[in-house]
């Protein structure tokens, strides 16, 4: 119905506007909905990286070395920045959508959160992780990359969308062809490099280290293919079309994981079967995070894609469902509050007991892990829910747009 005309004679709505309702709730919710699981399995990571570190991981794991049930709440984590960054993308388009002067606005909201995003991995996120001032080292982890690739997307949305498309799938498929090339320090090349693809270890003056521990090149597809997936869930698109290309797109990643794992020529390190089924499993499940292979992001975004359309057919009403949304409505003050709480309860843990596990204090299995996580995210969900509700009332407020 146009917005000029008038309303119908009844004051109870259409079965057509309670139609398209329920579609703009359930493509909006499913959106927050999807960054709040990851923002669980991000907690859980975290809780296992404070109080689990006698028991570290490499990248990849050690299969033969690792426990099933660390390797699989380790893996459950991959899904964080894969579906953080594309969604990162789709939010940007979304918000531009919204506009009168489209990618114009998109441009600026990006330009804008991208350098506060890189600020902010900087200082108040960096030394949530160390506690020290100033530092002595300095990691450049998710936020710092969101923030690039969002300033490489400022760039980027102006390409024509089946342009862009390409360019996303370029970076995010053809990125390993890059593996063997190195450059030492010292080299011209040698710092853009470890920020674009080479994880790796910087100087910056005396007693200053960076680690570029999320290379920027493969992430920049992502967030491209996010921003490309954006008019699927613009105001009036098809909500079983949508569901649809959702699904296609998570079959059709799955299935290159599958076909590429099996043959295992490209797209990762190659696997090998196990001295078991299971350790042959997770051999297989065994992907590159750093920097995300091919085969890391097309298993995790082909399940992150297939999530985001079952989450459109929950029921918006039900309980768990709005405990992940409390969550991904506000994802930075949730991301920010965590870090420092985990640092305040640990801390709090060595002064009380002192180490009970070499020289840190931790858990004995990941079971408590996994209790911990959960009593955590009980006690997180009431300031996380109250600042979500603040965010949405104050809308006078711009910065909220940041958090």
């Amino acid at each position: 119905m146009p917005l000029t005309s008038a309303p119908p004679l009844s004051s109870a709505p259409s079965d057509a506007r309670l139609a398209s309702a329920a579609s703009a709730t359930s493509r909006l919710v499913s959106i927050d909905a999807l960054r709040g699981l990851v923002i669980v399995f991000m907690l859980l990571d975290h809780v296992r990286e404070t109080f689990f570190m006698h028991h570290q991981v490499t990248d990849p794991m050690v299969v033969a070395d690792t426990s099933p049930a660390l390797f699989f709440s380790r893996a459950l984590a991959h899904l964080c920045a894969p579906v953080f960054i594309f969604l990162a993308g789709l939010s940007a388009f979304l918000y531009g959508h919204r506009q009168p002067d489209g990618r114009r606005a998109a441009t600026v909201f990006l330009v804008q959160r991208g350098i506060f995003l890189v600020v902010l991995e900087l200082t108040v996120v960096n030394f949530a992780w160390t506690f020290q001032w100033p530092p002595q080292v300095v990691y450049l982890q998710v936020i710092w990359v969101i923030g690039l690739s969002m300033l490489a997307l400022a760039l980027l949305l102006w390409l024509p969308r089946g342009v862009l498309v390409v360019l996303g799938l370029l970076l995010v498929a053809g990125h390993n062809l890059l593996d063997g090339v190195h450059f030492p320090a010292g080299h011209v090349l040698h710092v853009p490099w470890a920020v674009l693809h080479d994880r790796g270890w910087l100087a910056v003056g005396e007693g200053l280290r960076m680690r570029t521990s999320y290379p920027l090149l493969p992430w920049i597809g992502v967030i491209a293919l996010g921003y490309a997936a954006g008019p699927w869930f613009a105001a009036g698109a098809d909500a079983g079309q949508r569901r649809r290309r959702l699904l296609t797109w998570s079959v059709g990643a799955l299935l290159l994981f599958v076909l590429l794992r099996w043959l295992n020529v490209y797209g990762d390190r190659p696997w090998t079967p196990g001295s078991t089924p299971l350790e042959t499993v997770m051999g297989i499940l065994n992907v590159t995070k750093y920097p995300p292979s091919l085969l890391f992001v097309a298993l995790t975004l082909g399940i992150g894609l297939a999530l985001l359309a079952a989450f459109e057919r929950v029921p918006a009403r039900a309980g768990w469902l709005r405990v992940l949304v409390a969550f991904g409505a506000a994802p930075m003050f949730f991301y920010v509050l965590h870090l420092y709480v985990l640092r305040v309860l640990y801390t709090g843990a060595l002064e009380l007991w002192g180490p009970n596990q070499g020289r840190y204090f931790g858990f004995d299995a990941m079971w408590q892990v996994w209790l911990g996580t959960i009593v955590l995210a009980a006690l997180l969900y009431v300031p996380v829910r109250a600042f979500g509700a603040f965010k949405a009332r104050r809308k006078d407020l711009a910065w909220l747009r940041f958090l």
